[in-house]
């Protein structure tokens, strides 16, 4: 309880060092809230897209049947690949009809038909990058009926690295702030360290161990951590919920995430605040 009062008395008695400090750590977390929503978001469209990721071999006109069954077999054996589907001459003909009505006239004009059968793989979700894909491609390649093999090479690399890409910003930028944060509780526990310096002093001469006395400091670290990580969830949600709303519908973070963040904010504040005392309380 004497802990728990004098952590509540410092807010009282600097309220602005640790509004400051809850800022910061509501900041730095706000950042890597925007940033990891963004990664989020651009990894669920990623999954989205991979679900559909379809590498599509197309056969030769002289292609043995027995070839391209033994084939199929074969390929719905590799571990990346979902399913195989064979698609003849005329199931392409009247897929593009279907698909395509701007050139229905073309093909009911056309005496014979131009499409080559196919084998159509689909991946399993969740692959780790455009690598994957590339090896099921060069795989098909090898089959000697296979004329050639389509997978949309040139925008899938891009994807993949865009989520890299705002992974690492996530990091980088957020890490950037939480130092910020950190040096600023640091300053604050200092300053509430030397002007109670006395206070200190008195209670070290009736006994108080070290751990006595750290712990209002640690309490306040993590009151200002929970502070500021509850309000950089706040800021993230309502910035979602405007781009939601306006530009773009995006999906909220798992509860986890935003657990994560909340905790990140404690964890950043205690740390800081243990740190601190560490090194300015032996200085009393």
């Amino acid at each position: 309880m004497y802990a728990l009062r004098e952590a509540l008395a410092a807010f009282r008695r600097a309220p602005l060092l640790t509004g400051l400090s809850a800022a910061m750590i509501a900041l730095s977390l706000f950042l890597m809230g925007l940033f990891g929503l963004a990664a989020y978001n651009i990894q669920r469209v990623l999954q989205r897209v991979e679900q559909r990721i379809e590498v599509v071999a197309y056969l030769r006109d002289d292609a043995a049947p027995a070839s391209v069954t033994a084939a199929q077999h074969e390929i719905e054996q590799y571990p990346e690949v979902r399913e195989v589907l064979y698609i003849s001459r005329e199931q392409a003909l009247r897929k593009a009809q279907a698909e395509l009505p701007e050139f229905r006239t073309i093909f009911a004009g056309l005496e014979s038909n131009p499409l080559p059968a196919s084998l159509e793989v689909a991946l399993q979700p969740n692959q780790e990058g455009p690598q994957v894909v590339e090896s099921v491609a060069n795989r098909l390649r090898a089959f000697p009926f296979v004329e050639d093999v389509r997978y949309g090479s040139d925008w899938l690399g891009p994807l993949y690295l865009l989520r890299r890409v705002a992974g690492v910003a996530t990091l980088i930028l957020g890490g950037a702030f939480a130092i910020v944060a950190a040096l600023i509780i640091g300053a604050a526990v200092r300053m509430a360290i030397y002007a109670r310096r006395d206070e200190i002093s008195i209670m070290r001469l009736v006994g108080a161990t070290d751990g006595f006395i750290r712990r209002p400091f640690l309490l306040e670290g993590l009151f200002t951590g929970v502070l500021g990580g509850t309000a950089a969830v706040v800021l993230t949600f309502v910035v979602f919920d405007i781009l939601s709303g306006s530009l773009f519908r995006l999906e909220w973070l798992p509860d986890l995430w935003v657990l994560g963040g909340a905790g990140a904010g404690a964890l950043l504040g205690v740390v800081s605040s243990a740190i601190a005392v560490r090194r300015h309380l032996g200085e009393v």
